[in-house]
């Protein structure tokens, strides 16, 4: 191989590795910023037969996999981000975060 293609191939190399580079300086996060997401709370899950489902009515209980007091998942798009406990402002119920997921923490739970 000549010195010219060589050169060539070396320089398409250097910049593949160049943009598969995470970019320098400051992330600029503005292009993201108005994009809309799914926020849920989740007090708790159960599971029961289709035959319970279709009895149920106004005034049924159904029991859940949680204790009275502990505190709701937050989840965006489906992963769990946050736990909280509800509150009630102006006549509206809200959620308080009382503990923040890591983003180490998320990362983690996605793979």
């Amino acid at each position: 191989m000549n010195a010219n293609a060589e050169a060539a191939q070396a320089a398409e190399f250097d910049e593949i590795q160049d943009e598969s580079q995470p970019p320098s300086g400051d992330v600029n996060l503005d292009v993201i910023l108005d994009v809309p997401v799914t926020l849920s709370m989740e007090v708790g899950r159960t599971r029961i037969p289709i035959r319970n489902l279709l009895q149920l009515n106004q005034g049924s209980v159904v029991e859940l996999d949680r204790a009275a007091g502990e505190p709701l998942d937050v989840f965006v798009n489906g992963t769990l981000i946050a736990h909280g406990e509800v509150v009630v402002v102006n006549e509206r119920f809200g959620i308080r975060l009382t503990d923040v997921v890591s983003p180490a923490e998320r990362l983690r739970k996605l793979k």
